[in-house]
Formats: structure tokens, C-alpha cells, sequence
């Protein structure tokens, strides 16, 4: 439900810059080299209920669409079974003919990928969304992984949640068998050395009934993890009603200004210790720099499964413009992107995996 005119005009606004970049022709991609399933791997599934699958989701749209092929590129480059993953899109559902124009380009780039396609409605976040400190952080496809659960089959048990700024450099099946306890909905990479106070505003702190509050009583002490890279158990998240709990948190942000990090926050108040942590090579993000300046930033240290381009700094737009960060060289291996004159598609990647030594 619609929240006023600030929600409407939230929603106009974000109707109308989708369109705009929807209304120009998609950018051309190469078609990618073909992975086979090595010995070992599960039978061909028949369908998407096939418990042998791999289950990964990312949002879908024109304005990153540059960088999910990359990252489906990689995935699949880098899986020991690529013909068992399945990959599960989440696409704004407006202007029409969007989601056939993307529906194409996948399929022509990786005429094998086993995926589908999901519409989702701008109308049912865009009451909920406040402001944040960029612009690009308040797109309600942004929050579309609340509702991930409700979009994707019920025998879909759980899924890998990507963001489009991700490049895998390990077999994705490792993550996928990360154990989940019974207590746990989510498992993903922690950051228990983060200032996790700075995730929320000093009123937040300072309301008695808010600040630490929040988070007594939970399994461990909170940390701060990234949403771009999530296990999720689905089965649990609907039982556990989570997209609502989320909501909740973005309805007194409406009221009370908590935070100011677009859809980061909400999932910190609700998961922060009760995460279930993955090795931290599973998301060595930040290399797109902070939210204002987009700076280059260097590997963490240790091993590396997984880069992610987090941040306002975005590696394609930083080559399109001759001012690259030495990581973006990696990504550009894995770039489809025919440019206007027929240069940039990629050629296949190769070498191993990267560890923070590799700079």
C-alpha cells in the first residue's frame, strides 16, 4: 500500500529512470564459452523442483545487466557441475516487453543456462523505502530479495542470493552446501571487526527502546554482514514470516530515522546475531570503494572464492571511462559486452583461483 505522496513520487521516480533506460535497445553480448558437467555430478534434472540443483538468485535489469553476465559467466566457468545450477532472476515488471528484451540477451549469451525469470512489482516496496545516502541504493529492485520466498516455487528449499557486482573464482557448490542449523535462516560471510554502531543513526542508539535492545538475547553478539551474498533456507523464512519482520523495521524507519544505508539495515536488525558465519573468501567485498567515492580498494587478505564489487564504484562503468582499478582487469576477463564498434566481448577466462597475494 502506498504511503502518501513522498511514496508516490519514490515510485513515479523510479518507474520513470527504468523506463528511460529501458526505452534505448539492451547492449550486445557475446555469447559465452559452453560448460559440461564433470564425472561425479548429478543426473540432467528434469525440472526446477530437482533436488540435485543449485539454486542462485540475483535481480535482473538493463542498468546492471553488464555485470550479472559477468558474474552467470563466472559462476559458470568456475562450477564442477555448471549444468546442475539454475539461476532465478527477479525482474522489475514495468515497462512491458522488459522481461522478454532480458529473457533474450540471457538466453542468447548462455543458450544452456537452466533459469527463469520473476516479475516483481516496484508498487510493493516503494511505500516502505526512506531515503539513503545514494540515490542508486533506493531502486525497489534493491529489495527484492525480501521477497524472495514468495516469488520462487515452494519446492525451491533454499537459494544462493547474489548481487549483479559479484565475480566467483571458486566452485559455487561449496557455498551452496554450507550447513544451516536448526536456529538459522541465513548464512553468510561476518565482519565482527566492522563499527557495526555506524549501521544506524545515534537515534536509533539513544531510543530505550531500540539500540542494543534490539539485539539481547540473540545466539551470538551482532556483526555486520553484507546482503549481496546469502545462503537463505526458504521454508524457513516463510514460516518464520521474515519478509514481514523486514517490514517492520522499514515502517519505524519511516517514523523514527534509524539508519540511512538503504536495504543493508533492515536485514542487520533482524539477522545480526543470528547468522550462521561462512568463511569470509565467500565475500571479499568493497571493491567498489564506499558509497560517495567509488575509490579502488585492494583483496583482503586470505583466500578468495568470491569478489564482490560492493560500493559506488562499478568495474565496467570505471573501464568504459580509461580510469580502472587494478581488480577490474579480472572482471573485464569475464565481460561479454560487445561495445558500438564491435570490440570488448571477452574471451574465456581462465586461471585459478585468487588470493589477496595475487596483486
Amino acid at each position: 500500500m502506498m504511503a502518501g505522496p513522498a511514496a508516490a513520487a519514490t515510485l513515479l521516480f523510479f518507474l520513470a529512470a527504468t523506463a528511460a533506460v529501458s526505452g534505448a535497445e539492451l547492449p550486445r553480448f557475446a555469447e559465452a564459452p559452453q560448460y559440461r558437467n564433470g564425472e561425479g555430478c548429478p543426473a540432467a534434472a528434469a525440472g526446477v523442483c530437482d533436488p540435485g540443483l543449485v539454486h542462485i538468485a540475483m535481480t535482473l535489469d538493463a542498468h546492471y545487466l553488464r555485470g550479472s553476465m559477468a558474474a552467470i559467466y563466472s559462476l559458470l566457468k568456475h562450477a564442477s557441475c555448471p549444468e546442475s545450477l539454475f539461476f532465478h532472476f527477479l525482474a522489475a515488471d514495468a515497462p512491458p516487453g522488459d522481461i522478454t528484451d532480458l529473457r533474450r540477451a540471457v538466453a542468447a549469451s548462455f543458450p544452456s543456462l537452466r533459469f527463469e525469470i520473476y516479475p516483481f512489482r516496484a508498487a510493493a516496496v516503494a511505500g516502505l523505502i526512506s531515503a539513503s545516502v545514494r540515490a542508486a541504493l533506493d531502486a525497489p529492485l534493491n529489495y527484492a530479495r525480501n521477497h524472495l520466498a514468495d516469488l520462487l516455487p515452494p519446492c525451491v528449499p533454499r537459494a544462493i542470493y547474489l548481487d549483479s557486482d559479484v565475480l566467483a573464482a571458486d566452485d559455487v557448490r561449496r557455498l551452496w552446501e554450507t550447513r544451516l542449523p536448526a536456529a538459522a535462516v541465513v548464512a553468510a560471510p561476518e565482519y565482527c571487526h566492522a563499527n557495526f554502531s555506524r549501521y544506524f543513526t545515534p537515534a536509533f542508539w539513544s531510543d530505550p527502546e531500540l539500540g542494543a535492545r534490539v539485539f539481547a538475547g540473540r545466539r551470538r553478539p551482532p556483526c555486520y554482514f553484507n546482503t549481496g551474498v546469502m545462503v537463505i533456507d526458504l521454508r524457513r523464512w516463510r514460516a518464520g514470516n521474515y519478509r514481514r519482520r523486514i517490514e517492520r523495521w522499514m515502517e519505524i524507519q519511516k517514523e523514527k530515522r534509524i539508519y540511512e544505508l538503504g536495504s543493508l539495515p533492515p536485514f542487520l536488525l533482524v539477522f545480526a546475531g543470528e547468522v550462521e558465519a561462512v568463511d569470509l573468501r565467500w565475500n571479499q567485498h568493497g571493491l567498489g570503494g564506499d558509497n560517495v567515492h567509488g575509490s579502488c580498494r585492494p583483496l583482503h587478505d586470505g583466500p578468495v572464492s568470491l569478489m564482490h564489487w560492493s560500493g559506488k564504484g562499478k568495474p565496467w562503468d570505471r573501464l568504459d571511462a580509461g580510469r580502472p582499478c587494478p581488480l577490474d582487469h579480472t572482471w573485464k576477463s569475464y565481460d561479454l559486452y560487445i561495445a558500438g564498434d564491435g570490440s570488448g566481448a571477452a574471451s574465456p577466462a581462465s586461471g585459478p583461483a585468487l588470493s589477496a597475494s595475487w596483486l
